[in-house]
């Protein structure tokens, strides 16, 4: 009987042992995980966002691209003057109606990056949307020879064949 409970308390101790070290480096117990940045966090909350709005429920993605938001604040800070940042911020504003601040942050991006494809695409769309049509246009021909789909997408807004929001 008391080998049998010392066995049992030997497995015990071997497998609890083994459990309460998994998932760690060995370097103290630090967890290997990799901590998401915020800028991929935010990435995140935006393709989310995305997803609601085309299954039309409007206040779920509105309520992801606030969230995104605080995430590219803090991505901004961590990381100025980054254009993909700064495209998000543009792009994430003006989801949520924040119209001034998303073309802010569009020409702010356009300085650090006047051929990023992604800013002069969303900014072009909030020309149109805000009844700017000849500075779409603009945006429209910064993009063109790119070969790429944000010039065909600016064009099919422009041309009215999709949604300019």
């Amino acid at each position: 009987m008391i080998k049998k409970t010392i066995l049992l308390l030997f497995t015990y101790f071997l497998i609890t042992s083994n459990v309460f070290s998994a998932g760690s480096s060995g370097d103290g117990g630090e967890s290997k995980v990799k901590k998401l940045s915020s800028y991929d966090s935010a990435v995140i909350k935006i393709k989310k966002a995305k997803k609601y709005e085309k299954k039309g429920k409007a206040k779920k993605a509105k309520k992801s691209y606030n969230e995104a938001l605080k995430y590219l604040y803090k991505a901004n800070k961590e990381k100025p003057f980054d254009p993909d940042t700064l495209n998000y911020l543009g792009f994430a504003n003006r989801k949520v109606d924040n119209i001034k601040d998303a073309e802010i942050y569009y020409l702010m991006g356009l300085e650090i990056d006047p051929k990023h494809n992604g800013i002069n695409e969303y900014l072009g769309e909030l020309y149109v949307y805000t009844n700017r049509h000849n500075l779409a246009v603009e945006r429209l021909e910064v993009l063109k020879g790119c070969n790429c789909e944000e010039y065909d997408q600016l064009k099919a807004v422009i041309a009215g064949e999709a949604s300019k929001y």
